[in-house]
């Protein structure tokens, strides 16, 4: 088993973001919203 995992390390690489793509998903994940109501699914985006 160790050899398959050794290979597929090769294949993966590490991406940094940068602080403003970071920032960005954060807020918007702080201002969405949603309701359910009866079964249903609302979303919505609070600015």
């Amino acid at each position: 088993m160790e050899k398959i995992y050794a290979k597929d390390q090769d294949r993966c690489k590490l991406i940094k973001a940068k602080p403003q793509t970071v920032k960005f998903l954060l807020d918007y994940s702080k201002s969405l919203r949603i309701t359910e109501i009866q079964g249903i699914k609302f979303e919505g985006n609070i600015n």
